[in-house]
């Protein structure tokens, strides 16, 4: 894994801008409606050359596919896992509850619920789990990154794959309460963390860093457990974190980054969890980089907790310093302010890399970010991280 060594590395969290054409294809795939394979699969290669390139002209160091084949940052596993149907019936944020019109309002902006991705009423686990054995999702993926890779003007200095969590997955793809492979919920994770091994190990076996997408680490605090005491989310937590060990067994830390934020939504976020009550926690994954929001206007104090809370030996940070639920444009020297502070409570400026919050399009049809104002933040970022390196190499 690439460290920030001369100057301030860049990269973001996944999920880029696709395009409309491939929304509406992928939406209709997930609701099995009748769409043309071939449509889809340029459709995904125009969208794919789009945002390849579009990195590499905002100056990305660490870049990725997109995420342009997927419906979900999460939901694709249904695709690739079978066992999967009907309908889970999740909880919503506690947000929407405290904030009715906030609720309303986003409802509103959002638009008309049948001809969206599945977020909160994604399938759940009716029978026993079992991954594709041909892996050929995670094939196919790859190999359409490849090619992209090997057609685009510029190139990265290192590339990455996300991949859900066991505890996203199980959290958003809940467990059927007549499912009698599973017997409760632990049963579920593990199960999940077992299936999901195939694809992290063919990921890092293809070249590319591994990136773990893992918000329930902090977001299932206002969702599953929005009205239990802390205590019980961060057992779950932990639970979360030995499935996730479980699943990288064969993956070199080095190799692996994870995600953690509170929800890729613009709401109040008043009962979100601190970080400093979550590090002690996520300090215990077989990772290499923590990737966590720090550019959001109810997180960005809580750099400091890093000070307090020092990273594991060898671990590397990766703040996110730009807000992808808003489009307000950051300035260069917020960007670098932002960076700044990070590293002095890091205490090195080599294991800082400068990241988005969560990403600009973790679903299909869910984008609260114009696509313009998405690549300009990306410039942004870039430029703030050039000012923020001269400030701390000279």
């Amino acid at each position: 894994m690439k460290h920030s060594n001369e100057r301030i590395l860049t990269t973001h969290t996944g999920s880029l801008p696709r395009t409309d054409a491939l929304t509406e294809l992928l939406i209709a795939r997930e609701q099995r409606r009748d769409f043309d394979a071939a449509d889809m699969a340029r459709e995904a290669r125009v969208a794919l050359d789009i945002v390849l390139q579009k990195q590499i002209d905002a100056g990305i160091d660490i870049g990725n596919d997109g995420e342009v084949p997927r419906i979900g940052f999460s939901t694709y596993v249904a695709e690739r896992i079978s066992g999967f149907g009907g309908e889970s019936l999740r909880r919503r944020p506690i947000d929407m509850d405290k904030f009715p019109q906030f609720a309303d309002f986003l409802v509103r902006q959002i638009g008309a619920t049948d001809n969206l991705a599945k977020v909160w009423n994604a399938p759940e686990a009716q029978e026993e789990l079992r991954y594709d054995d041909t892996l050929s999702g995670a094939r196919g993926e790859c190999a359409l990154f490849a090619e992209g890779l090997a057609a685009c003007a510029g190139k990265f200095s290192e590339t990455f794959m996300t991949a859900a969590s066991p505890g996203i997955v199980t959290t958003t793809l809940l467990r059927a309460k007549n499912n009698k492979a599973y017997a409760n919920d632990r049963e579920y994770v593990l199960a999940v963390a077992k299936e999901l091994k195939k694809e992290y190990d063919y990921v890092v076996g293809e070249g590319h860093i591994l990136q773990l997408d893992a918000p329930d680490l902090a977001m299932e605090r206002v969702i599953m457990f929005g009205e239990r005491p802390l205590g019980d989310f961060l057992e779950r937590v932990e639970l979360h974190i030995e499935a996730m060990n479980i699943a990288l067994a064969d993956v070199p830390p080095d190799r692996v980054r994870l995600h953690v934020c509170w929800g890729n939504w613009q709401g109040p976020h008043q009962d979100d969890v601190p970080v400093k009550d979550l590090l002690p926690i996520l300090y215990q994954a077989n990772v290499g980089a923590l990737s966590i929001p720090l550019g959001n206007p109810r997180h960005e104090h809580e750099f400091a907790a890093f000070r307090d809370l020092p990273l594991p030996d060898g671990m590397v940070l990766i703040p996110g310093v730009i807000d992808v639920t808003t489009n307000y444009l950051e300035h260069p020297e917020v960007v670098a302010n932002r960076i700044c502070n990070v590293v002095d409570a890091v205490g090195d400026k080599n294991r800082v890399i400068a990241g988005t919050d969560c990403g600009f399009g973790t679903f299909a049809s869910f984008e609260f970010v114009a696509q313009d104002v998405a690549w300009a933040k990306l410039g942004a970022l870039s430029d703030g991280a050039k000012i923020a390196s001269e400030r701390l190499w000279g």
